[in-house]
């Protein structure tokens, strides 16, 4: 931070108001292909049982989301302020608990309790209670969903990101999983981590529960250090948006209740790269 921001912290997430008409980054030259449009594949389901479809993820505001609080001084950091943590959370499908019975999962005495007044099985056929204790720290979950993507591609089950904004610490812990699907047809189940000793994780009707997305079903990832002149041009690049940030952000600059400095700088750039996207 600047001395004259010496008390208090500065941060960018990339918050801020949308880039005006007509503006023009200084010094920043975008990547090559950015008219290259990247289609994501169809991903195709079937059910058992009346369970609501997945969905694309929802970002609620008031909700797991935050507050319905603007961007201005002395107004408290919310969630879907920061743009890199709300595009992240909104990137995937959610499932939604479909049962009338809420779930309580603990621990008592070193015992996993899972705590519910299970009437009768809505569907037959079913697994029923569908949650089931998994080893001492663990318990599982029948899902009843089989998802479909194109060859080539995988399904991962995530955590629910609004468990990284529940500050009750109720969320459940779905335990990530890579499903290979082009050759396994059959239902999935999830399994998810207990919490610990003193904090409950509860299931209500509605409420998302846990995420999937889609992804590359090849692992392999290769990882090289980038060559002297790309990691000089990326470091000059960097440096020009420093130098020009004052006049990227714009007159997005805010100080939260906690004394924390944001701006629009990320948030801006990004609403101009998708411009010039669509422009082509």
């Amino acid at each position: 931070p600047s001395p004259r921001r010496s008390s208090v912290h500065s941060r960018d997430s990339g918050f801020g108001k949308s880039v005006r008409k007509g503006y023009q980054l200084p010094h920043v030259r975008f990547p090559k292909g950015l008219e290259k449009e990247s289609a994501m594949p169809l991903v195709k389901y079937r059910l058992h049982g009346r369970r609501p479809p997945p969905q694309p993820i929802k970002m609620p505001v008031p909700g797991w989301g935050g507050d319905a609080q603007p961007r201005v001084d002395s107004n408290h950091e919310q969630p879907w302020h920061c743009m890199p943590f709300s595009e992240s959370a909104r990137y995937g499908i959610e499932l939604l608990y479909p049962f009338e019975e809420e779930l309580r999962v603990y621990r008592q005495g070193g015992q996993s309790v899972l705590e519910a007044a299970w009437g009768d099985p809505p569907d037959g056929g079913m697994m029923w209670p569908p949650f089931r204790t998994f080893g001492e720290d663990y318990y599982s979950y029948q899902l009843s969903l089989d998802l479909l993507p194109p060859p080539g591609w995988a399904v991962r089950t995530e955590p629910h990101p609004r468990f990284y904004t529940d500050a009750t610490n109720t969320t459940p812990l779905a335990v990530p999983a890579l499903i290979r699907t082009e050759w396994w047809p059959m239902m999935y189940f999830c399994i998810f981590k207990m919490p610990p000793e003193g904090t409950t994780h509860i299931f209500r009707k509605n409420e998302p529960f846990m995420s999937m997305i889609v992804i590359p079903d090849d692992p392999e990832l290769k990882l090289e250090e980038m060559p002297e002149e790309e990691s000089a041009e990326r470091e000059l690049r960097s440096r020009r948006i420093a130098e020009s940030r004052d006049n990227l952000a714009g007159k997005t600059h805010w100080t939260s209740s906690t004394r924390t400095i944001f701006d629009g700088t990320y948030r801006r750039m990004y609403n101009a790269v998708k411009k010039k996207e669509h422009e082509g």
